[in-house]
């Protein structure tokens, strides 16, 4: 998040009206509801986890035992259970 001056961003008028409330101290504007994004949107990463998940669903399908999966994909055996059982 950076910095920038009031002044060379809001017109005179509404600048005069948020200083009625605010003066001279630093304010936070939040990003609108519509555009902020979920998490691992931005990065890929989950994008990443889903088909990773979902290769392990493959392959425990398959017959690959967990102890197995769990050595491959350097998880603990309770996370490739908990994705293996899950509802999706």
């Amino acid at each position: 998040m950076k910095y920038v001056n009031a002044e060379s961003i809001f017109p005179v008028e509404l600048l005069n009206e948020i200083q009625k409330y605010v003066n001279g101290e630093m304010v936070y504007v939040p990003i609108s509801k519509g555009s902020r994004k979920k998490w691992g949107e931005n990065s890929g990463s989950k994008t990443y986890l889903n088909d990773r998940n979902h290769e392990i669903r493959q392959k425990f399908s398959a017959g690959i035992k967990v102890d197995q999966l769990s050595d491959r994909f350097f998880l603990s055996r309770d996370s490739i259970k908990k994705i293996v059982y899950s509802k999706k």
